[in-house]
C-alpha cells in the first residue's frame, strides 16, 4: 500500500515555474515507478512524465518535454515536477500514481493516486 499526497500548485503567469512534490508513505516507495498526470475541466486525464525506481531513467509527453523535469529523492520518498515555461493550457489538476512497471502512460497501469493538486497558468 502507498498513500501519495501531492503539494505545490497554485497561480502562476505564463511564462513562470511551480514545482510539484508529492510525497509517498510506506516503505515500498523505492520500488515503484512514479507518474505524473494531469486532467483539464471536461478532458480525460492525460499523462505528462514518468520516471524508474532508480531515477536515472525518465520519459515525456511531448507537449512537456523541454519544460517539464521529472526527479525522485527515495531517501525522501517523494517525487517532484519541475514545470518551467509554463502555459495557460498547462492549467489543470496534476496528479502523482504509482506504478511497478516503468515506461507506461495509460493512466489505468497506475496502482496508487494522490488526490490532485490544482495549477493555473494566467495568460
Amino acid at each position: 500500500q502507498v498513500m501519495l499526497v501531492e503539494s505545490g500548485g497554485g497561480l502562476v503567469q505564463a511564462g513562470g515555474s511551480l514545482r510539484l512534490s508529492c510525497a509517498a508513505s510506506g516503505r515500498t516507495f523505492s520500488s515503484y515507478a512514479m507518474g505524473w498526470f494531469r486532467q483539464a475541466p471536461g478532458k480525460e486525464r492525460q499523462f505528462v512524465a514518468t520516471i524508474n525506481t532508480s531515477g536515472r531513467r525518465t520519459y515525456y509527453a511531448d507537449s512537456v518535454k523541454g519544460r517539464f523535469t521529472i526527479s525522485r529523492d527515495n531517501a525522501k520518498n517523494t517525487v517532484y515536477l519541475q514545470m518551467n515555461s509554463l502555459k495557460p493550457e498547462d492549467t489543470a489538476i496534476y496528479y502523482c500514481a504509482a506504478d511497478l512497471i516503468f515506461g507506461r502512460v495509460a493512466a489505468r497501469n497506475y496502482d496508487y493516486w494522490g488526490q490532485g493538486t490544482q495549477v493555473t497558468v494566467s495568460s
